[in-house]
């Protein structure tokens, strides 16, 4: 018997509203070079705003991850959220993986979008993009948010015992479930505290058929990609402003590969760490999250008619 119910589906129904009430409107880009590209963009761009990428990291689309985030960020920015390639309605025919590839993609993007000048977020794995583009593209990148991406990792890492799961392809089958023990699992590197405590094997076999069974082989080269050949010496200094957010137990990538980005980067950069949370931080305390974006991103522009949900900016920890 098929099935005639998806809470999967249904809650990707909801975010769609979500984006679409908060003045987005899902877009699809042809970059003539076997490259399809999906992004939210603003249904009416305003030149006193300045902009603003979002870039997601490894799950199911953008809207996932992002979707909490953006009505705070709407009264501010003109705000744009792409899907990375091979992620919700982006594909490509070309054989390249790096996250380099994954920058010059997005960037194409806002370039079709006018958009010359703008501050990114990047998490997770989204960071490793979004450090990629403040590198590549230095004029056009403003100020850089890195949210636990490990952008810091040595392929030379893995051997040393750096993460709990040393061996690539088992690190690959956990980020990218199959079954529902897997998701289980997945869950318990990235929660302290999960959001819902238990779920039972059917809502996550649900979400797994509904949002993660598409370009697998091409997502697991995206995460083979990351770590090949990968040296801290030749890792690029970017310019500008940083802020980088870690959770204090994150089990995908350890703390220590954010105070290693931070002597990277030197007095260019700030660290915060939020206490008690994984590499999940962003769902675990999302008041937390957003107040640090505040006080990087929303207070250096100037406000809106109205008043910002956001807390007010608290002392941060080192």
């Amino acid at each position: 018997m098929s099935k005639c119910f998806s809470l999967t589906a249904s809650r990707n129904w909801c975010l769609r509203s979500v984006f679409s009430k908060s003045g987005l409107r899902s877009t699809i880009f042809d970059l003539a070079d076997g490259t399809i590209m999906h992004c939210w963009v603003p249904k009416t761009r305003k030149e006193s705003k300045p902009d603003l990428l979002l870039i997601h990291g490894l799950g199911a689309n953008a809207m996932w991850q992002w979707g909490d985030v953006i009505r705070i960020v709407v009264p501010y920015f003109n705000v744009y959220v792409p899907d990375l390639v091979f992620f919700g309605d982006s594909f490509t025919t070309r054989p390249e993986r790096s996250e380099s590839f994954q920058a010059q993609c997005v960037m194409r993007v806002m370039e079709a979008n006018s958009v010359r000048r703008m501050s990114v977020v990047g998490l997770s794995y989204g960071g490793f993009v979004a450090y990629s583009m403040a590198a590549q593209f230095r004029e056009a990148v403003e100020r850089v948010v890195i949210c636990c991406a490990g952008v810091c990792l040595e392929e030379k890492d893995l051997a040393a015992g750096l993460f709990q799961v040393s061996d690539l392809e088992e690190a690959t089958s956990i980020l990218l479930p199959q079954t529902a023990e897997k998701m289980r699992e997945l869950m318990g590197y990235t929660f302290v505290k999960p959001p819902v405590p238990f779920m039972p094997s059917c809502l996550l076999n649900d979400y797994i058929d509904v949002m993660c069974t598409e370009y697998m082989e091409e997502k697991k080269e995206l995460v083979r990609a990351i770590p090949k050949d990968r040296k801290l010496s030749e890792l690029p200094k970017i310019p500008q402003p940083t802020l980088i957010i870690w959770g204090d137990q994150d089990k995908i990538f350890p703390l220590e590969l954010g105070h290693r980005l931070k002597r990277h980067l030197g007095d260019n950069a700030e660290l915060v760490v939020i206490k008690d949370t994984g590499h999940g931080f962003f769902l675990e305390k999302p008041k937390e999250m957003k107040k640090h974006l505040k006080s990087f991103l929303i207070n250096s522009v100037s406000p809106p008619p109205t008043k910002s949900p956001l807390p007010d900016h608290q002392n941060r920890q080192e």
